[in-house]
């Protein structure tokens, strides 16, 4: 499990700038970095992660990519080297940032805990038993599947309540805004995060 005593913001920092330097190789080189021996002996632990990217100081919605895995199936170096290639040049929602770009991104890594199903009798518990700032979500129905971030409810100026985050999480899984309301079709999971990100780009990492 992703403790938060575990990681500090050195480790944060250290992540960032190999997910920095890894994805500037590959917009020059077509590759990635060699992993350094060291961080893959000290971040080996499995982990799901996720890579997001922001234009800085960009007014609306800054995100320029994020991608990442759920499951802790992979050692978390490993991880971090992936995804951070694929939130830059794979996510479908924008197109690939370029190399000019990067002065003006920040990068943000967010360490998940194993998602868990909230059990529920009726679909009014999920409004008790979900808290904004420190859940993530997972929808599931069938063969869609949605997630949202801890993040997300609180970031860019937004105050969604408990309903309203839910809502947005059957949406991102191309369901229905009240599909969370059907117990026994849908399944929801809670995890959590610890997120790092660069207050500017290039600049100090800190612990949100």
């Amino acid at each position: 499990m992703a403790d938060k005593e575990i990681f500090t913001v050195a480790d944060g920092k250290e992540l960032i700038q190999f997910a920095r330097d890894n994805i500037e190789y590959f917009l020059k080189n077509n590759t990635r970095i060699v992993i350094p021996e060291a961080l893959k002996e000290k971040y080996k632990e499995n982990y799901g992660a996720f890579v997001t990217l922001n234009t800085h100081n960009m007014r609306g919605n800054p995100l320029r990519g994020c991608i990442g895995y759920i499951e802790p199936r992979f050692a978390l170096y490993d991880v971090i080297h992936k995804v951070s290639i694929s939130s830059a040049t794979e996510d479908t929602r924008f197109s690939s940032v370029s190399i000019d770009e990067l002065d003006n991104i920040t990068i943000e890594i967010s360490i998940l805990t194993p998602p868990k199903i909230i059990e529920v009798s009726t679909s009014k518990e999920y409004l008790e038993k979900i808290v904004i700032g420190r859940d993530g979500l997972i929808v599931e129905r069938g063969m869609r599947r949605g997630l949202l971030l801890p993040q997300v409810p609180i970031d860019q100026d937004r105050n969604w309540d408990v309903e309203t985050f839910l809502n947005h999480t059957c949406n991102k899984a191309w369901l229905s805004s009240d599909a969370w309301k059907d117990i026994k079709g849908t399944k929801i999971y809670s995890f959590q995060a610890i997120i790092f990100e660069e207050k500017t780009p290039r600049g100090e990492v800190v612990r949100k």
